[in-house]
């Protein structure tokens, strides 16, 4: 059977994956250059940090979408489709589109003699920013894929940049250590432009502050010039920032981590205002009511009830677990688990498998997946209320069997499983 472009350009796409990580701007900036350096005609905003980034760039641009902007959003992994990475105000690129815009950047870096390697993410990067160009946005929003100072994404001057937090996650490539972390993310604060950041650690905060300060970047902080109070026992909150106060706001994810995210986003909306692109209260509190990012605390199944959450590092599984004792209520909980060797292993479990009363070890389609083997070993005491089914859609045929009316099942431990778990759930999800 002949190959669709689509597939063809997706074989091209993932074959790049051969290559692994390769970290560096240089190819990034060839293949750019070669395609007309649509990057240097396109207004960004920038998004680091080690949890929630890309439930920031979702929030500020459903705010900025409701404003009237239009829109562009990357961001990285996908669950389910290639296309979900690229989206002008909500819509994914289209099939035909990646297609065309691989197939002709391909022709484009051919000519320019651009010799491999390259990587996946510096090939997808460059393609999101021409697709961007294209479609004339005002603002695209970017999420870093990891790190910072030697991500794909670094190659923009940004209208301001974001770090949402940093917290112990690819220590093997960003270095041992909080501050070490922090130094990689710090990457993206550029000279004259803004920096908002939710991280709290103080030697975290000094480095930012040191940083700014040499760039002339002007500095903010969640907790200082932005701030979230809780409204009552709902989940209402209020925000007090720069020049606003805003009362009786809600955001469209689940969890008490959210607000933060939503306050993040908030500022940043604030700092975007003074740069020339006003925003108003409406679209602020209307954008947030709005927001739709799948696959965190997303409830995909009521019957039985089946939570979707791609925590992936300690940081992640804490604020799940204080989503799970705080904003859901059950009478059992099967935890279904499936994680990436490079994680945190032990930390991980040892953080959530208290809470659960069964637990189900898988794996999705991945190399880099640890083994359901490892990962009972890892649990320790909390191993004999745990099984082993390797395949993921019997995991989760096992747990929906166990389910009774008044319990839950939640999946986690990787956006990698969420995204299989997903496909399970919505199986028209495409490629």
């Amino acid at each position: 059977m002949k190959k669709n472009g689509y597939q063809k350009a997706l074989d091209f796409l993932y074959g790049l994956e051969k290559f692994g990580m390769i970290f560096g701007l240089t190819k990034v900036e060839a293949i750019l250059k070669a395609i007309g350096n649509p990057h240097q005609e396109i207004q960004a905003i920038h998004i680091g940090g080690t949890n929630g980034k890309g439930s920031t760039a979702a929030m500020m641009a459903s705010i900025l979408k409701r404003e009237g902007y239009r829109i562009g959003l990357y961001t990285s992994p996908h669950l389910i489709r290639f296309t979900e990475r690229v989206k002008v105000n909500g819509k994914e690129i289209e099939k035909e589109e990646v297609a065309e815009l691989t197939a002709w950047m391909r022709k484009r870096v051919e000519e320019t003699d651009i010799a491999p390697p390259f990587t996946f993410f510096d090939f997808t990067t460059a393609m999101a920013l021409l697709y961007f160009k294209q479609k004339m946005v005002d603002v695209a929003i970017l999420e870093v894929g990891l790190g910072g100072r030697l991500d794909s994404t670094n190659v923009v001057d940004p209208l301001l940049a974001i770090i949402t937090n940093i917290g112990r996650d690819h220590e093997d490539v960003l270095g041992k250590g909080i501050l070490n972390i922090a130094k990689e993310k710090a990457g993206i604060i550029k000279k004259d432009r803004p920096l908002i950041t939710a991280a709290t650690q103080p030697e975290v905060l000094r480095l930012f502050s040191t940083i700014c300060h040499e760039k002339d970047a002007p500095f903010f902080r969640v907790g200082k010039e932005f701030r979230y109070i809780l409204e009552g026992e709902g989940d209402g909150f209020n925000y007090e920032g720069l020049h606003r106060k805003l009362w009786g706001l809600s955001v469209n994810l689940r969890g008490p981590h959210q607000k933060i995210n939503a306050t993040t986003a908030i500022g940043a909306i604030e700092v975007l205002d003074g740069l020339g692109y006003p925003v108003s209260n409406e679209s602020i509190s209307q954008g947030l009511t709005e927001v739709v990012w799948p696959g965190r605390l997303e409830m995909i199944s009521s019957s039985p009830r089946v939570v979707l959450d791609g925590a992936h590092n300690p940081e992640g599984v804490l604020a799940l677990k204080e989503s799970l004792q705080n904003a859901f209520e059950y009478r059992h909980l099967i935890l279904l688990v499936g994680i990436m060797k490079d994680k945190d292993i032990a930390s991980m479990l040892h953080l959530i498998s208290p809470l659960a009363d069964h637990i189900i070890l898988t794996q999705p389609k991945t190399d880099r997946a640890a083994s359901p083997e490892l990962l009972q070993k890892a649990l320790g005491k909390n191993g004999t209320k745990s099984e082993v089914i390797e395949d993921l859609s019997k995991a989760i045929d096992r747990g929906l069997f166990l389910a009774g009316p008044e319990d839950l099942v939640c999946i986690t431990g990787s956006l990698y499983t969420v995204g299989e778990a997903r496909a399970y759930f919505l199986p028209k999800g495409g490629l």
